[in-house]
């Protein structure tokens, strides 16, 4: 291992970590939003579409808050491993970072803490709002963040001077094709990990009739937002690997082993043994049409090579190696592919069981064992993703500009592997806490607390105040 191999497996382990709480913080802020919203509509106060918001929003704010501070290292590590990339692509990288701040980070700090903690102290339209602004502020940040790295994948709107990347559009930046494509693909993986995660939980007390009432309403609100995000997942993606063809053709003919040119009509890889070393498949199950189909939405239609795309890249860039690794690329697309198709059967097979079974739904105990054992699965198809995506671009850290070797800090071997290491035993523990305490507070339930409980700030004891009255409980009364 040399200094570059260690800090691209830190830079990919601290994203990977990061993205573990933020896929779930995305997806879940919104459809605690619609909780709420549906507790408001129905004046459920105390009754339970409260509980069921109070619940799964401590569950949120336990998620949140371990999350902030693995996104705080991950900045550090562009001065820290990746400092000739910091310096070519500041100017431009740093301004959507800054926004994200700006725009979202105070707003979602600010709103969370008067809708969590100023719970029994805010009128329910206030509490209402808070939770929204919430929702809103992790949607901009979120997208902020992949609007940097789709500026990677797909660089605009800029110009070179003096071996750096100037921002000279930054319209040009914000609607960048290949931001919003990643922004709904990001989303519709967040929304689908945010409902698999209240189906999971919720499966599991329905199958100890514990908070029926409660329970019973969660798995369908879970079931609509895994439905609708397994749905916009898969079709951004089908867009994004469409758009691959064009802008990314060595990423594309990686994620189907694809060493020749193919012909047209193009046959899509099932499964291929994949041999990187003589660059060719010693062995490959092939489908008919069905690549021509994925690629273009028709039954004709060729597509590129890996040995002739990088003859081609040579004779662009410089002598070298522009094949990214094509064994990881593969089979991390099938894995996420084959993942998602699961996921999203599952959705509408709890869809349909809801229309055939009505209220049977609850009663139907194999469907709810499936759900408690499949919570893994949007994570892990959320990884492979991630693989697909930042590796399928290598060598290149910024498409066709910088390649990874220009990019990385003159460190030592053992400069990076003591990072890597403090890193590792860091990252571990706080996602063994969240577990924990998402684990803890899960399986405690609604009406009982458990010790790590997250208190909300106690209601003033109004009847202490002789001839005062709580307004917001009482609107009839005033002081």
């Amino acid at each position: 291992m040399n200094v570059i191999d260690l800090s691209r497996f830190q830079f990919a382990s601290t994203s990977i970590f990061h993205f573990f709480f933020v896929s779930l913080t995305v997806g879940l802020a919104f459809l605690i939003a619609v909780m709420e919203t549906i507790a408001f509509v129905k004046k459920d106060r105390g009754g339970r579409y409260d509980k069921m918001t109070n619940f799964f929003g401590h569950l949120f704010l336990i998620n949140f808050a371990v999350g902030v501070v693995t996104g705080i290292v991950q900045e550090f590590q562009f001065g820290m491993n990746w400092s000739e990339y910091s310096r070519f692509v500041g100017n431009i990288f740093g301004v959507p970072l800054a926004l994200e701040v700006l725009m979202a980070f105070f707003l979602e700090s600010t709103f969370i803490g008067l809708w969590w903690f100023g719970k029994d102290r805010l009128p329910a339209w206030v509490r209402l709002a808070s939770i929204w602004l919430v929702a809103i502020g992790t949607q901009i940040s979120a997208f902020w963040i992949i609007l940097a790295n789709a500026w990677m994948h797909h660089p605009v709107g800029y110009r070179i001077e003096n071996g750096q990347a100037l921002l000279t559009s930054f319209s040009a930046v914000v609607f960048n094709y290949k931001a919003w494509l990643f922004t709904f693909h990001v989303n519709g993986s967040a929304w689908t990990i945010a409902g698999f995660f209240v189906l999971a939980i919720s499966a599991y007390h329905l199958l100890r009739r514990q908070n029926v009432d409660v329970f019973s309403r969660s798995l369908r609100i879970g079931l609509v937002f895994a439905a609708i995000g397994t749905v916009l997942s898969a079709s951004s993606g089908h867009l994004a690997a469409q758009a691959d063809v064009y802008d990314q053709p060595m990423k594309f003919a990686a994620m189907e082993a694809q060493w020749e040119d193919s012909e047209s009509p193009a046959p899509w890889s099932a499964i291929a043994l994949v041999n990187e070393q003589e660059r060719r498949n010693d062995a490959s199950l092939e489908i008919p049409y069905l690549g021509s189909v994925l690629a273009y939405n028709n039954i004709e239609g060729s597509y590129r090579g890996l040995n002739s795309l990088n003859e081609e890249f040579q004779q662009t860039y410089g002598p070298g190696n522009y094949i990214p690794p094509v064994l990881p690329v593969y089979w991390s697309f099938r894995l996420m592919v084959g993942i998602g198709m699961l996921l999203l059967l599952t959705a509408f097979l709890g869809l349909f069981l809801w229309w055939r079974r009505r209220d049977g739904l609850d009663e139907t105990r194999w469907y709810l064992r499936a759900l408690v054992w499949i919570v893994p699965l949007p994570w892990l198809a959320n990884f492979f993703g991630w693989i697909v995506t930042e590796m399928g671009r290598q060598p290149f850290m910024v498409y066709g500009l910088l390649t990874v070797e220009q990019g990385v800090s003159a460190n030592s071997v053992g400069e990076v592997l003591a990072g890597l290491i403090g890193l590792w035993v860091v990252y571990l523990g706080l996602i063994g806490l969240d577990i924990y305490l998402l684990s803890v507070t899960a399986r405690a339930g609604i009406h009982h607390t458990p010790s790590a409980q997250i208190a909300a700030a106690p209601a003033p004891d109004y009847a202490a105040d002789e001839g005062f009255r709580d307004p917001v409980h009482d609107p009839g009364q005033r002081t």
